[in-house]
């Protein structure tokens, strides 16, 4: 049986509560981790709370990539969201583990979608929906 998606909920542990308060830092590492992982950035938005804090989405075509931080803690929850089988969220896991410093990590992952789909393969843009996308296939 296959899946349209994987989702990689990550909880990284003891950051840099600065890393984790910086909203031009942590976007830039959210899009570039979006980058390294091979997936098309398509739109982003990240929130600064008072007094401190960040929630951030990076909206990719393969589905996306979400953090919530808590610097006060040294902790940042990260949801990686990929359809396809293109897609390398490790690569965008490792990248942000790096940038916020993170001395330990949690994950775990999820297969999205399974679904048993018979007499054609199960794809997350089926040929149908890319032609009216107008993706090339």
């Amino acid at each position: 049986m296959n899946a349209l998606g994987r989702q990689i909920l990550v909880e990284y542990y003891d950051c840099d509560a600065k890393a984790l308060n910086d909203c031009n830092l942590v976007a830039s590492a959210m899009l570039e981790a979006a980058r390294l992982s091979g997936a098309t950035v398509v739109e982003e938005v990240f929130h600064l709370f008072n007094p401190h804090g960040i929630s951030g989405v990076v909206v990719i075509a393969e589905s996306h990539l979400s953090i919530h931080t808590w610097p006060e803690y040294g902790y940042a929850a990260v949801d990686l969201f990929t359809c396809g089988d293109e897609i390398q969220p490790e690569k965008a896991f490792e990248h942000l583990k790096k940038l916020l410093h993170a001395r330990s990590v949690s994950v775990m992952e999820l297969k999205r979608g399974v679904l048993e789909v018979h007499g054609r393969p199960l794809t997350h843009k089926p040929p149908m929906m890319k032609a009216t996308l107008g993706i090339s296939a």
